[in-house]
């Protein structure tokens, strides 16, 4: 009986530090979060500014037509998806939806191997390369707070590798941050460029400027800026999201550990309790024997 308790006894001791461990887990993920979340409120503040521009200048491509590659639907012979998971564990079921999704669309829609991936995010890479699919960039280590500096290069290959013809579609998916508990698989397309309308645009539009150089020039710098700062902020979205994610899955493990506990202490109790009472018993017995 002692070896039991001495074992329960040593289980409860191991479980209160794998919960103390949790627990500050959760309150780094937690401060992470707030920071992300601040992160993509000021990156809406210029997504919008720079839609808004876009929009103007293209008030009239919008209503007629454009010839722009950016713009310009073309017939698909092969996609690519920009794949955002995260690099380590312990964010509960962030990086399994994300990957559930992008394996059924694979199989649905190109099962003749049509398609390119972009990988950011070490899970989503070795999970890809394990089954030896298409995998043409990586991006692994990215920073808890990722600058565009960090991923711009990512970015700019993935919108060459669209300019250049080698895909004719770009997606991301990834994880949309809801709140704290709760996250979305989205699958947003990039590339052609499709979600503008006309009706978005300043009802006297940039008509009334004089552009240097001309319009058709600014826009083939603009519309890489304003895709890869769409991509940009899927990869904000998608850390908040695994953020949150890390903070519930650390709570449920705080929380089930306080559980594990409540029951050891409970049968510890019960076992020393047992221990008492045989030995009163035997030395009532013994007593018993002796008169």
């Amino acid at each position: 009986m002692a070896g039991s308790l001495s074992e329960i006894k040593a289980k409860i001791i191991s479980t209160e530090k794998t919960s103390k461990i949790t627990s500050a887990m959760r309150m780094v993920s937690s401060a992470k979060l707030v920071k992300s979340e601040q992160a993509a409120r000021d990156f809406q503040s210029y997504a919008s500014k720079i839609r808004q521009i876009t929009t103007d200048l293209l008030k009239s491509d919008l209503t007629t037509g454009s010839d722009n590659p950016m713009l310009a639907s073309r017939p698909v012979k092969k996609t690519g998806y920009i794949v955002i998971t995260s690099d380590k564990g312990l964010v509960g079921g962030y990086n399994s939806k994300i990957l559930k999704a992008i394996m059924e669309m694979i199989v649905e829609y190109h099962a003749n191997g049509d398609y390119e991936i972009i990988s950011i995010g070490s899970v989503g890479s070795d999970f890809f390369k394990a089954r030896g699919m298409n995998v043409a960039f990586e991006l692994r280590g990215l920073a808890d707070q990722p600058s565009f500096e960090q991923v711009r290069k990512i970015i700019s290959q993935s919108v060459g590798m669209f300019v250049n013809e080698i895909f004719d579609e770009l997606y991301v998916c990834y994880n949309h941050h809801v709140n704290s508990l709760t996250s979305q698989v989205r699958v947003q397309q990039m590339l052609p460029i499709s979600d503008l309308v006309a009706d978005e645009a300043a009802e006297e539009g940039v008509t009334g400027f004089e552009l240097e150089p001309n319009r058709h020039d600014i826009l083939d710098q603009l519309l890489p800026q304003f895709t890869e700062s769409l991509i940009y902020g899927a990869i904000i979205d998608a850390k908040t999201a695994e953020h949150a994610a890390g903070m519930t899955a650390m709570q449920t493990a705080t929380d089930n550990a306080k559980h594990v506990i409540n029951d050891l202490t409970i049968q510890y109790n019960r076992a020393r309790q047992a221990a008492i009472t045989q030995e009163i018993t035997e030395i009532v017995a013994g007593a018993n024997a002796l008169e």
